[in-house]
Order: structure tokens, then C-alpha cells, then sequence
């Protein structure tokens, strides 16, 4: 690594740059740019995740990696299809929130499948670390580096000063999400079911109309085909849910490009003859419930506060509030300050509007349907 007073000004900017505000490309990029002054690097990529499942959500490619095809698709596919202590749902979890291949395989990078099977043969990589943007035990994202066959392995203080940007990183990816919350304009919605199957190959076999449409949507300029490694690695996860290796069936919120919201669910199919081993991911719009959990915890509430906020949300007065969770009134009026400097609001209606602006207000005027959420 680079001499320690470089590394104490690298954490330093970091840290101004998670506090700045800064819109999420601009904050992910300046911020991996600063990393490279303490732990050079050939290649980056940086992934936001879901904190409530750790899926990808979308990635962002620098160095060696944006001159090159990224098989995203086979990414997704080894990266959450199998387990291995490196990986980022596994790091997620980890006591520390780095790792560096070649140091927790005492040198054998071969040993690791990602390694061995995906990062070598496609890329050339001869090691890699990694970060995930961890803060107050949610996972916003994860950084990885890469170092060619040639460079010096990461050292064990590259590692220990990546694992010390953990919380930096988490609070730069949390408030560039929210800084982009009123910028949803989106057009009319896929019409029909969105439904992708998926072969025991793990190439799509059939894709309904709307998925297409919203698998599109998913991609956008910066990013190119990018998030549909999110979709894929629903889909390894899927297939470790199917061993019993996961406990809960994989899914994600994920945002497309022009600001809309979708939850993707994946599960293996049970058939008969060739059916066997089928995937089924289905897309839809993510529903209020699904998007208020997530907005609250970009707000970085604490638990109480949550509790506060979500009997606001549901149109409880503060006496009531206050009742039923056996506070004061003035206690709840603390929280409710508290809550409104962190959202960047002044009242309850301006919160309720905050956190619902990018789902409720583009379609006012909708009609509901069926299943109570806005109709096309």
C-alpha cells in the first residue's frame, strides 16, 4: 500500500465525498478514483445491492473492465450460484467487510472458483479484494479490484484500510439513492405478464412481452446491459435456494433507468422430462410496502424512529403514536424532529410526499386496480 499518510487522505476525501450529497454515479466514481491513490488497482467494478436481501442491483465498470466484454450474465450466474467466503452475500454477513482472494486461500487463487473459473480465463486477473458498503449492518453495495497476473497480490493493510471505507462507502451509495428521488418520470407501464424461463443451461428459453420491455428499462446509457447481471444472479441464487443452501427464495428491488421500481423474484420450476432444472424470474412494480422499507432505510432512522415513521405513514396522530409505543408526546415530537432533518423535510405531509414521490406522484390521477396499487 501506499505510504500511511497517503492512506489516512484517501479515508479522509472519502469521507467528505459520502457527505457532499453527491448524486450516486458522481460519488461511486470520484470515490474509487480516490481508492486507487492508497491500493492501485487495473480494474474496478462497484455494485449496489438490496440491504434487505444483498442482491445486485446495478453495477458500474472502471479501468481495464469498461474496455472489455464483462459477461454479466456469467457473472451473475457464478457469483450468487455458489458458495465461497469471498463472495459478497457471504461478505456481507463476515465480521470483516473485505477480503482478498489471494490472502484468504494462502496464495492459491485457483482455489477459488470465481477465481479460477470466471475472472482468470476471461479477463487475466491475477488477484482480487474486495469491499462490501456496509453501515449500521445493511448492506448498500460492494467494490471490486483487480490486479493483473504480473502485480503484487493485495497485502493484508490493502485489505485492513479497504475494510475502514466500509461505512463511508455505505453512506455515499445511501445518499446518492435519495438524491435521485425525484427524478422518476416514468412512461406507460409494460402491458401483460412479465415472466422470464430460464433452461438448465441458465440461457433464457422464454420471455413474455413485458419482460422484455422491462428488462430494456433496466439498462440505461452509463451502464449498458449491466443490470441484467442483477436478473442473472437471481437466477444462481434460485438454484441455491433449489439445494437448500439459501433460506428464503431470492429477490430484489431494483430501480430502471428512468426511475421506476421493480421487485424480481426467482424460483426453480419442478417438471417432468427436460422442464427439469427451469428457472422462473417474474418482474413487477414494485408495491408501496416494498419501496417504503427500503426509502426509510436510506434515511438511516434508528429502530425507534422507524417505528415513529410508519405510524405517520399509515395517518396516526402523534397521541396515538405516542400510546402506542408507550412514549410521550413529547418523546414522539423528538423522533418526528429527528426523522424530519434526516429526510430533509418539514412536516408530515412533506414526508409522507418525500418518501412516496417517486411511486405516488407521477400517477395521481390512476386509477386503482385489483390488487390495490395504481393501474396503467
Amino acid at each position: 500500500m501506499s505510504t500511511r499518510l497517503t492512506a489516512e487522505r484517501v479515508r479522509g476525501d472519502v469521507d467528505v465525498l459520502s457527505r457532499a450529497g453527491l448524486e450516486l454515479e458522481e460519488f461511486l466514481a470520484e470515490a474509487t478514483e480516490s481508492v486507487g491513490r492508497a491500493v492501485p488497482w487495473v480494474a474496478a467494478c462497484l455494485g449496489t445491492h438490496d440491504p434487505g436481501t444483498h442482491m445486485l442491483t446495478s453495477a458500474r465498470k472502471f479501468g481495464h473492465l469498461k474496455q472489455v466484454n464483462s459477461h454479466d450474465h456469467e457473472f451473475g450466474l457464478v457469483e450468487y450460484g455458489a458458495v465461497e467466503p469471498t463472495a459478497f452475500m457471504e461478505l456481507a454477513v463476515s465480521p470483516v467487510p473485505a477480503a482478498g482472494v489471494h490472502l484468504v486461500h494462502d496464495g492459491e487463487v485457483a482455489r477459488s472458483a470465481r477465481m479460477d473459473t470466471f475472472m482468470r480465463p476471461f479477463f487475466g486477473f491475477g488477484d482480487e479484494a474486495r469491499l462490501v458498503f456496509r453501515e449500521h449492518g445493511r448492506a448498500w453495495g460492494a467494490m471490486a479490484l483487480f490486479r493483473g497476473p504480473d502485480d503484487v497480490p493485495f497485502a493484508g493493510d490493502e485489505v485492513e484500510f479497504l475494510a475502514s471505507l466500509s461505512t463511508s462507502f455505505a453512506r455515499g451509495v445511501r445518499v446518492g439513492m435519495l438524491s435521485r428521488l425525484a427524478d422518476a418520470r416514468p412512461p406507460a407501464d409494460p402491458s401483460g405478464p412479465a415472466v422470464i424461463i430460464v433452461g438448465p443451461d441458465d440461457q433464457v428459453l422464454q420471455m413474455t412481452a413485458g419482460a422484455e420491455q422491462w428488462v430494456a428499462r433496466l439498462a440505461s446509457p452509463e451502464h449498458g446491459a449491466e443490470r441484467f447481471s442483477a436478473v442473472s444472479g437471481l437466477i444462481g441464487a434460485a438454484r441455491r435456494y433449489a439445494r437448500g443452501e439459501l433460506a428464503s427464495p431470492p429477490r430484489a428491488r431494483l430501480r430502471t433507468a428512468d426511475g421506476m421500481w421493480l421487485v424480481v423474484h426467482a424460483s426453480s420450476l419442478t417438471g417432468l422430462g427436460n422442464r427439469v432444472g427451469e428457472v422462473v424470474v417474474t418482474i413487477e412494480e414494485a408495491r408501496p410496502p416494498e419501496i417504503v422499507a427500503l426509502v426509510v432505510a436510506a434515511f438511516d432512522l434508528t429502530p425507534r424512529e422507524r417505528d415513529v415513521t410508519q405510524l405517520v405513514l399509515q395517518g396516526v396522530d402523534t397521541k396515538e403514536i405516542a400510546a402506542t409505543l408507550h412514549l410521550s408526546a413529547y418523546t414522539v415530537q423528538d423522533h418526528l424532529k429527528s426523522v424530519f432533518e434526516k429526510a430533509g423535510v418539514r412536516s408530515r405531509r412533506e414526508l409522507i410526499a418525500r418518501i412516496y414521490f417517486d411511486q405516488y406522484v407521477p400517477r395521481m390521477n390512476s386509477e386503482l386496480g385489483p390488487s390495490g396499487w395504481f393501474a396503467s
